[in-house]
């Protein structure tokens, strides 16, 4: 039997599932850390650094300001219980979930290795070199390790050939993280950072498949076949197999909700079995354009009604909201954008532009200008300025106690 969901439930689910509805700490420590972490499966990494790296967002939207340098020590530790590999995009994760993701592993190196004409083809002297390198000498970054190729090219997104060869080997498993020095990565050998039973532990593509997508059930809370196949970047046809084997096995109950169609079609969707169900979501959160509530576009859409695209490689003079823009999330309503700039030679956040949204809270304003000031707080700036740009802009400023900047977005 498939029941019917009403939308608004949809978000609650959805939300509630992703860490959102319960009580924050005044200060969260490590275990709030690694239990959210464990929720959410991945966090998602990305260099942006204009507001604050996109892996730091999603914990302090849920559990408020807490101790970025805390969550360093466990992400980046050299031999933690974290590990980065491609789970959604660049991500970390915890390193038992490395093992479900050795099919991928494997399918990477037999696509470069399936090239006659491929860089990994070209450089398998170079590879095994590198590999002789990281035995020898122990978990390095890339800028360490001396040979004439480790030469960027280009601007600052080329790679050397170092780094090349080092990301070649992590998508393969041949290699893997160990931590992060500054924000660069670091490289290993998986005996030299990781537990014999994780790196001995060996799970048929099959099996794997079917505990992402149980996995990203879990994360979800309910969602149509694409948003369980985009968690963890899986096809279409191994996900299909996997749902409809959690279904039967009573994991996966089949659902509709209202307005959720593929044309004039209804989408099917599914809810797992155990996913709250919240009569309300109480929530006051900025979100990351890498948040998993919002990573799929698509799905921010069907939920929350929400067009969401980001801006940043979109000519100035052509873009509509700002350059990094965050979503807000009100309860169980996204109200506003906000484009945050932490401009911290000025030792100042600067709200860039204002944007409120349809359906929005009449005290959207001050609880937007509370969620500045928390963020002003976590970043421990100073100073807090506004322009004049967006729908919500004045009436922020109004809320935060300060005059309008007339200069507006002041990046490229």
């Amino acid at each position: 039997m498939t029941n019917s969901v009403p939308p608004a439930l949809a978000r609650r689910i959805a939300l509630a599932a992703q860490g959102f509805g319960t009580p924050r700490y005044d200060k969260p420590g490590t275990r709030q850390l690694n239990a959210l972490i464990d929720r959410l499966g991945v966090l998602q990494i990305d260099s942006v650094n204009v507001f604050e790296r996109s892996h730091y967002l999603p914990v302090f939207a849920r559990l408020g300001a807490y101790d970025k340098a805390a969550l360093d020590q466990l992400t980046f530790a050299q031999s933690g219980r974290y590990v980065e590999y491609w789970g959604h995009e660049a991500t970390i994760m915890p390193r038992e979930s490395w093992p479900l993701f050795r099919w991928r592993m494997e399918a990477y190196r037999q696509k470069s290795l399936g090239d006659a004409q491929s860089w990994a083809n070209s450089n398998e002297p170079f590879l095994q070199w590198l590999r002789e390198e990281l035995a020898a000498n122990g978990p390095m970054p890339a800028s360490a390790i001396e040979h004439d190729q480790n030469k960027r090219v280009g601007p600052w997104w080329g790679w050397s050939d170092v780094k090349i060869g080092l990301e070649t080997l992590f998508r393969w498993g041949e290699i893997v993280s160990a931590g992060r020095s500054g924000f660069e990565r670091r490289y290993a050998l998986p005996e030299q950072v990781l537990p014999s039973d994780v790196i001995d532990r060996q799970i048929a593509r099959p099996d794997a498949v079917r505990e992402l997508v149980r996995r990203a059930a879990v994360a979800s809370g309910i969602g149509t076949l694409d948003d369980l196949a985009d968690y963890y970047r899986l096809s279409t046809a191994d996900t299909v197999i996997a749902v409809r084997e959690l279904e039967d096995a009573g994991e996966l109950l089949p659902v509709t909700v209202d307005g959720w169609k593929r044309g004039s079609r209804s989408r099917e969707a599914w809810m797992h079995r155990n996913a709250r169900r919240p009569r309300r979501i109480e929530a006051s959160a900025l979100l990351s354009p890498f948040d998993p509530v919002v990573w799929a576009r698509d799905r921010a859409l069907r939920l929350f009604d929400f067009h969401y695209r980001i801006e940043i490689y979109t000519p100035k003079h052509k873009r509509i909201h700002g350059y990094y823009v965050l979503p807000v999330l009100l309860d169980d309503h996204l109200s506003a954008r906000l484009d945050l700039k932490n401009d911290r030679a000025a030792d100042t956040l600067r709200v860039q532009a204002a944007w409120l949204e349809p359906g929005a809270p009449p005290d959207a304003a001050e609880r937007v200008a509370g969620l500045v000031r928390e963020a002003a707080a976590w970043q421990q700036n100073e100073n807090i300025s506004i322009s004049g740009r967006g729908t919500l802009a004045r009436e922020l400023a109004g809320a935060l106690g300060v005059i309008p900047d007339a200069d507006g977005e002041n990046y490229p």
